[in-house]
């Protein structure tokens, strides 16, 4: 009985081939797609702590918006191999100054506009009461840390074209939350779950084969004798 088991065994082959690729192609899309690095200063704070581990997804220049929290890497600002946490205040074409008000009621201004900043340390949006007004260059950025008291960011260099950075200097933006960890963990553990199923069809095409071969009645002698 040659076809005995013979379904199992395509089972086995295509379910373990599908969790191979599903597990191989999730770790190289994750690899390629996203990275993780760890806080090493208080400029971020209180949102990001020193020694928080956090998620960041890589994205092309043209991907980058306001608001967003990126990862730097800018050797001439914060030297080679560094790379800086800073929020994104005004891209291309955006003119940001402060302040409007003063202490707690001081607020950045993007294009004439107050800005909302409810991330800021202590609700200072000026901590140091540095003043500028920058309009900020097509395929640049104007980046601030959180902690306004303690952030070495694009107000230090308000000589260098506005202190603002190149979007190419771009490594990464922080993914909040934990979708996309949570949703990686789900691929790999569903992978894993049809290799398993995989090599247990296996077993069990094997074992079919074999209880079929185990009910074949032997050869009559005389059929062996010739």
């Amino acid at each position: 009985m040659p076809g005995k088991g013979r379904g199992l065994k395509i089972a086995a082959v295509v379910v373990g081939v599908v969790g191979l690729l599903l597990g191989f192609g999730g770790v190289g899309y994750a690899r390629a797609s996203y990275g993780a690095s760890v806080v090493s200063s208080e400029s971020m704070t209180p949102a990001y702590r020193p020694g928080d581990r956090i998620v960041f997804e890589r994205i092309d220049a043209d991907q980058v918006r306001r608001g967003d929290v990126v990862l730097v890497s800018e050797p001439d600002r914060y030297g080679p191999g560094f790379v800086a946490l800073k929020r994104v205040i005004g891209v291309g074409g955006d003119r940001v100054a402060c302040c409007t008000g003063e202490g707690t009621d001081a607020r950045v201004t993007v294009n004439g506009r107050a800005l909302p900043e409810p991330y800021v340390r202590g609700g200072e949006a000026d901590a140091t009461g540095q003043h500028y007004d920058v309009r900020v260059p097509q395929g640049r950025m104007f980046l601030l840390g959180d902690n306004r008291g303690n952030s070495r960011d694009s107000r230090a260099f308000l000589d260098d074209q506005g202190g603002t950075v190149p979007l190419s200097a771009v490594r990464g933006r922080v993914v909040d939350g934990y979708a996309v960890p949570a949703l990686f963990v789900a691929v790999l553990i569903l992978a894993v779950l049809l290799v398993l199923t995989g090599i247990g069809l296996g077993i069990g095409a094997v074992a079919v084969r074999r209880r079929a071969r185990a009910l074949v009645p032997p050869a009559p002698p005389w059929v062996m004798q010739r």
